[in-house]
């Protein structure tokens, strides 16, 4: 459909809309006479969106707007200018729109224009192609899991479609292949939800392009794009306004694309991404084209909105409310999916997840090839996120230029954070060994358990023998986060929660208040006793875009630190409860019960080593027993549960998810 401009039957008033509103936007822009430092991306859709309004239209104000920013692209010399010039995202970018420009205006293109802009592209094509071949094994050019791999290569192929270059097409073909195979068949992705916005779109764009160009579906290929919006629908914040914030992030606004909502909507028949394309549409769109961090942009990508929606796919409002994406260690659950429902986000595996962590290290070994760049990633395994009431009560860092633990909710070991960090590319060189994982996962009724293994994230002079968190998440919203942590030489350690404000005391003098706006939340230290707690600020820079150096952000996190005396040995045992309220939790053998003003109670008995609890009520091996009102009690890893009043229930291997009598 990109090649031939031709959607899918049926009426699109709003994508028809936006698309000719898109074509008339710049018009009262002077095209640059001479390169801007800045990144020159957004001249690509700049003529895209106007040749196809004329497509569309006939309009021959359109023709002369596209012919506008061709002419001015055409005369640039170099494509990109702060960074790497004509080898990168800007090439890219305008390597794709002025090709889908060229082809779809044909000869209604004054023959100069077009025999200039021809050239260009050839020339340009060639720049990008032959870099592409000399920087084999670094670099973009096989960075098969990062986004400038993504778009540079479809912009490569792109041009090499229109303009009949096979040695372009074949070559990103087969690195879209190898892409696809490579890509967790999960969906979810390590850089984080802005760079999914900003990247995924491009591998639709390609997979559309060889399907066209070629005949070749692999759409299915790896499982990978049929699954990820799953991953996005899942890292959305309350709201949808916002999102978690994972990985790099230049803001929480930025997010949304709702052209690729609508094309995995119409290849996979997914409801859920045209109803969220939907309620973009309706509610969001203004906000995410003015608060975004990300450029060019959701405007921009009107000729996409307009090729991809499919409006016999029926919108279907979400109803999951837990997930779990094994390969990055992610999982995640809300109490629903209300602006005002309470929201966690927990994530603990190596960089970029287990299979660019094992398959890159192949390549390094076999291929003496870098192939997975961690620029984006952060050093964050075992760190969480929480929103509720509308806000963010526990945030992760956002973007910065040198990574660190101590910008995440997560712990220090002696005032250190994990080994390699303090730098962008945090996982860069580092040894397999150094991977995290999630264990013990239980996503369903109502309850969200996992345990983080992430000792051998850290230096290895600090001789972490071990350091496991485990988080749960009860069905009303409510916290259980138990920190066990052991090694070979007497450390300190220190409980991080990053906030937006300050916490304050509270009621008791375990208790701190966390605040966001009018949201508020309890977080509770049941242990250590004898820890010594402070907040103070933290300040975080970046510098989100290599294309516009003078671009820098800074943000300040408020954070709260527990710190241990010297031992061996440390538990934390805290509990975080959303709302006004006073805090409900208290200490209980193996454990913490919640007791609400009502009377109704949620218990959660943990022992994620020795998966063996003895309470008067309870006795299990297990690493966990999940109990709430109304509820069949939930296990975790269980081979055997005793409660009153139910028959003994016992399983021949590790049973995790509902234990209702048989």
């Amino acid at each position: 459909m990109l090649l031939s401009a031709t959607p899918p039957p049926g009426p699109r008033p709003r994508q028809e809309r936006r698309l000719l509103d898109e074509a008339v936007r710049h018009r009262d822009l002077v095209p640059p006479s001479r390169h801007p430092m800045a990144s020159i991306t957004w001249l690509g859709p700049a003529a895209a969106n106007p040749a196809l309004a004329y497509r569309v239209s006939g309009d021959r104000a359109h023709l002369a707007e596209a012919e506008r920013w061709i002419g001015a692209a055409v005369r640039l010399p170099h494509w990109g200018r702060a960074h790497m010039p004509d080898h990168d995202l800007d090439a890219g970018w305008l390597l794709h729109g002025l090709s889908l420009a060229h082809h779809w205006l044909g000869d209604d293109l004054s023959p100069d224009l077009a025999d200039l802009l021809r050239y260009k592209l050839l020339v340009q094509g060639r720049r990008m192609y032959e870099f592409a071949v000399a920087t084999e094994g670094r670099w973009w050019s096989s960075s098969y899991w990062q986004n400038h791999n993504w778009i540079c290569y479809a912009g490569l192929a792109t041009a090499g479609y229109v303009l009949g270059r096979e040695e372009w097409t074949e070559r990103a073909k087969d690195n879209l292949g190898r892409v696809l195979d490579l890509l967790p068949a999960d969906g979810s992705h390590a850089e984080g939800v802005v760079y999914w916005r900003y990247g995924v779109p491009w591998l639709a764009i390609h997979l559309d392009l060889l399907q066209e160009g070629e005949g070749l579906d692999w759409w299915d290929r790896g499982g990978f794009m049929a699954h990820t919006f799953d991953f996005r629908l899942h890292q959305s914040a309350p709201g949808f306004a916002e999102q978690t914030g994972h990985g790099d992030c230049h803001d929480r606004r930025s997010g949304h694309s709702t052209a690729l909502y609508r094309r995995l909507a119409a290849r996979f028949g997914i409801g859920e991404a045209q109803w969220l394309a939907d309620l973009v549409d309706r509610e969001l769109f203004d906000g995410e084209a003015e608060f975004s961090g990300v450029r060019p942009g959701i405007r921009a990508e009107a000729y996409l909105d307009h090729l991809w929606h499919d409006p016999s796919v029926v919108p279907v409002a979400p109803t999951r409310t837990h997930a779990h994406f094994p390969d990055l260690g992610l999982l995640t659950a809300r109490t629903g999916w209300d602006a005002a429902a309470t929201f966690v986000s927990f994530k603990a595996a190596p960089g970029g997840g287990h299979q660019a962590w094992e398959r890159s290290a192949k390549h390094r070994a076999e291929l003496g090839w870098e192939t997975l760049n961690q620029g984006h990633h952060h050093p964050d395994a075992g760190s969480f996120v929480l929103t509720s009431q509308g806000a963010f009560l526990a945030v992760d860092e956002g973007y910065s230029n040198r990574k660190r633990a101590a910008h995440h909710n997560l712990l220090l070991v002696d005032g250190h954070g994990f080994a390699g960090e303090d730098r962008y590319h945090v996982y860069e060189d580092m040894p397999l060994e150094h991977r995290a994982r999630l264990r013990d996962v239980l996503a369903e009724g109502g309850w969200a358990h996992g345990t983080a293994e992430i000792a051998a994230m850290y230096p290895a002079e600090l001789d972490v023998r071990r350091l496991d968190r485990t988080l749960v998440c009860t069905p009303s919203g409510r916290l259980v986060l138990l920190d066990e942590a052991a090694a070979d030489t007497a450390r300190t350690w220190t409980f991080l929660l990053q906030t937006d404000a300050p916490t304050t005391t509270h009621d008791d003098v375990r208790d701190r208040l966390i605040r966001s706006g009018d949201a508020r939340a309890v977080l509770r230290r049941h242990a250590p006793d004898d820890a010594e707690v402070t907040s103070q600020p933290t300040e975080v820079e970046a510098n989100p875009t290599s294309s516009t150096p003078e671009l820098s952000i800074t943000r300040t996190l408020h954070t709260l630190r527990i710190t241990t005396p010297a031992g061996e040995r440390a538990r934390f045992l805290t509990t975080i409860e959303p709302g006004a309220g006073p805090a409900t939790a208290r200490a209980v053998p193996s454990g913490i019960v919640f007791e609400a003003p009502d009377g109704t109670t949620e218990t959660v008995l943990l022992s994620p080593a020795d998966r063996r609890i003895d309470t008067p009520e309870v006795s299990a091996d297990a690493a966990a027993v999940l109990l709430a009102p109304d509820r069949a009690p939930y296990v975790v890893a269980a081979t055997r549960l005793a409660l009153p009043g139910h028959p003994v229930l016992d399983w021949p291997e590790p049973h995790t998810g509902s234990a209702a009598p048989r």
